[in-house]
């Protein structure tokens, strides 16, 4: 557990950090020293500071600030950095370019808050206090999820939230872009996907508890160009975007699109306007496995993460059941039964991946269900991240006690419309540990991190995302980054740093 000063109200907390006395003062005169390699985060620190500030930041070969690579940092790993501020001078080092990214957010929250303004300030002077931080983060994976399937939202927001994410040092930003009610990535030798898929129509409201949505037509589809310049964006601030395609459950929307690809392909659906598990799959003949790989390609055309997430879990079968073809298919295949054939057809599409050098991810509960390629993402329960390390998979623990933060953050009947379930407080998502109690060490390696998860089933704006994410999220980003950390301290220095969130002009929970 990292030792907290009381003047650091940094989120998350570094690995080693010493506040001293006096400041360094950025004016109109500072100006940044850079070599090469470090040019794309000088920019960055350009493009956050100036907006509130004024500041030029010119670049000088006697620059006071200075950014540098530095390949005798290697113990400090890819996101790792070193940041010193004198009176004189700030150095900021690391040994990749991610690093001095990670560092920039931290030099960020050490100036007051104002600096983190859309709008410009008066002020002409900014203080950063004299410090010695050395700060390499616990887990690689630190994400947040965002379902844009069931309520979309404008990509201008996404960037938002992108940005948001960068300031908390979170690493993954997965973005969950199908499932049965919204397909939002155009596939160009498949249009009808957002054509019909992106959009749902008008349904009637059923009681409550009914499962059936807010019955108001919805629909929205991003552009390729909006999700590649998306991806350039969360680069540059040291994030990296998963994206997930659904299959071969959660399909509704493409099977509304293209009813070929369904069991029934007489059959003509719509794009579901109800909530919860939709027991309509896909097939399991050649032309879907087709399909499947050619809208991969595409994804992996747009998406240069090393992961994609094929979504995978709660896929009914009982259509497989019924079907006589996907029954001689199992027969063929030399499987049990139908049921069989949800692991037969992620190994597919997860071979495909793995062909051309990605990971696939799957939703699971102890990764049995899944091919032991896959990187698996447990949410039912703490122990079966514990069974699927054991089992040689990757693992990111997202137990949904502790990182759905779609659930209420609390039992204030005031608090706004939430998924129906157990309130995750504050408290939950600080105390959550990725790596389950009595991991030994090997099954602890594979523990990748953990990850906050935000469906949107009855979350429709913008204003109702942040104040659904934030604080939260601030206590995920302090766990995954830093490891355990003291609650109070934890509190303490979530007090100085709200302020942070409203220069942001966050709508976060009190």
């Amino acid at each position: 557990m990292p030792a907290q000063s009381p003047a650091l109200t940094l989120i998350p907390y570094p690995t080693e950090a010493v506040l001293r006395p006096g400041q360094f003062t950025l004016d109109a005169d500072t100006s940044l020293r850079f070599g090469d390699g470090a040019e794309p985060a000088a920019e960055l620190l350009r493009t956050l500071l100036t907006p509130a500030t004024g500041l030029p930041l010119r670049p000088s070969p006697d620059g006071q600030f200075t950014l540098a690579l530095d390949s005798g940092l290697g113990e400090l790993g890819e996101e790792g950095y070193a940041l010193t501020v004198d009176p004189h001078a700030v150095l900021l080092r690391a040994a990749h370019p991610t690093g001095l990214l990670h560092g920039i957010q931290t030099v960020r929250q050490l100036l007051p808050p104002a600096t983190l303004s859309a709008d410009p300030q008066r002020v002409t002077r900014w203080p950063l206090p004299c410090a010695d931080i050395t700060d390499v983060p616990r887990h690689p994976w630190r994400g947040a999820m965002l379902d844009v399937a069931r309520h979309f939202q404008p990509v201008s927001y996404v960037r938002r939230y992108v940005d948001l994410l960068a300031l908390h040092k979170i690493s993954v930003f997965h973005l969950h872009l199908t499932d049965d009610q919204g397909w939002r990535m155009p596939v160009a030798a498949h249009p009808k996907l957002t054509e019909i898929g992106g959009h749902r129509a008008e349904s009637q409201r059923g009681p409550a508890g009914s499962g059936t949505y807010d019955g108001i037509p919805h629909g929205g589809a991003y552009t390729r160009g909006e999700l590649t310049e998306l991806v350039r964006y969360a680069a540059a601030r040291g994030v990296t975007v998963v994206p997930e395609i659904e299959m071969p459950g959660h399909v509704r929307a493409a099977l509304a699109a293209y009813p070929s690809l369904g069991n029934h392909p007489e059959r003509t659906l719509d794009v579901w306007t109800r909530w919860g598990v939709c027991d309509t799959v896909l097939g399991v003949h050649d032309e879907v496995l087709d399909f499947c790989r050619g809208v991969l390609d595409e994804v992996m055309d747009v998406f240069p993460s090393p992961y994609i997430h094929l979504g995978g879990e709660e896929c009914p079968t009982g259509e497989w059941t019924h079907s006589a073809a996907a029954r001689e298919r199992a027969a063929i295949e030399g499987l049990s039964g139908p049921e069989a054939l949800h692991g037969w057809f992620l190994g597919k599409v997860g071979e495909h991946l793995v062909r051309n050098g990605r990971r696939p991810v799957g939703w699971a509960e102890t990764g049995a269900e899944l091919p032991a390629e896959f990187t698996v993402m447990t949410w039912r329960d703490p122990a079966h991240t514990l069974t699927a390390a054991r089992r040689g998979h990757g693992v990111i623990n997202a137990h949904h006690r502790a990182t759905y933060l779609d659930y209420a953050q609390s039992d204030d009947p005031k608090e706004p419309q939430a998924q129906p379930g157990a309130v995750v407080d504050l408290r939950a998502v600080h105390a959550h540990d990725p790596v389950p109690e009595h991991a030994d060490t090997e099954a602890a390696a594979r523990v990748l991190g953990t990850q906050a998860q935000l469906w949107t089933e009855f979350v429709t704006t913008p204003a109702h995302i942040e104040y659904l994410t934030y604080p939260r999220l601030c206590a995920l980003a302090d766990r995954g980054w830093s490891g355990a950390t003291d609650w109070t301290g934890f509190r303490s220095r979530l007090d100085g740093h709200t302020a942070r969130l409203d220069a942001l002009g966050v709508h976060h929970h009190p």
